[in-house]
């Protein structure tokens, strides 16, 4: 049995306006990977991702996606940002709307979509946290509820771009272990973005981007 990639890119090209940042990427995401992205600020990590997603269209190459692999099996942990951060719903409101995406944003939530919250909540350990305002959390607390969000449809591939972006060492050690965790558990191919080698060490491969390429 061949090892299956779900997504694999061709001399791809990657930048803004049609101007390149990154260039001749050639690599596959396979089935059950556990693959860092490592480079500094500003190398076209986050370029990537967003062009993995179709958020930003590619400068030239090909992204060629696994025949049936749906744009919401592909979860996606953005960046914590200030706006995140700010949210005025409740843990329990934040997790729910990760299932949205896959039931066509019909704005009603089920039985079953309410037991997948629930399921993922208590392995996220947040569970007890649940009328919480999602604002008034620790950091590691916010990236717990945005991990359970970009997992709860148990999506093929995740990908997270700098999980451990403003976290304290221990809190940042935990989320890592829960990627791992979903990595090892459900085979869920993990994607993370880093600039932080100690955390990319436990990936099965790490990509590096450097001026402009991968070395």
């Amino acid at each position: 049995m061949t090892h299956m990639s779900y997504i694999e890119c061709n001399n791809l090209s990657l930048g803004y306006d049609g101007k390149a940042v990154v260039e001749g990427l050639n690599f596959k995401i396979g089935k059950g990977d556990y693959l860092c992205v490592l480079g500094e600020n500003g190398a076209g990590k986050s370029t990537l991702i967003k062009t993995i997603l179709g958020l930003i269209d590619k400068v030239s190459g090909d992204i060629i996606y696994a025949d049936g692999l749906k744009a919401y099996e592909i979860g996606y942990l953005p960046q914590q940002t200030g706006v995140q951060k700010d949210f005025p719903a409740t843990v329990w409101e934040v997790v729910l709307s990760g299932t949205l995406a896959a039931s066509g944003f019909k704005p009603f939530y089920g039985k079953r979509e309410k037991e997948l919250a629930r399921q993922k909540m208590e392995e996220l350990d947040i569970w007890e946290l649940k009328k919480k305002c999602y604002r008034n959390l620790s950091g590691g607390q916010q990236q717990r509820v945005s991990i359970g969000r970009a997992l709860i449809n148990h999506p093929a591939i995740l990908l997270a771009d700098e999980p451990t972006g403003n976290l304290d060492s221990r809190s940042s050690d935990e989320i890592v272990e829960l990627l791992k965790l979903s990595n090892q558990k459900y085979k869920q191919t993990i994607v993370m973005i880093t600039h932080n080698l100690e955390i990319a060490k436990i990936a099965d491969r790490i990509l590096r981007i450097e001026d402009g390429r991968l070395v």
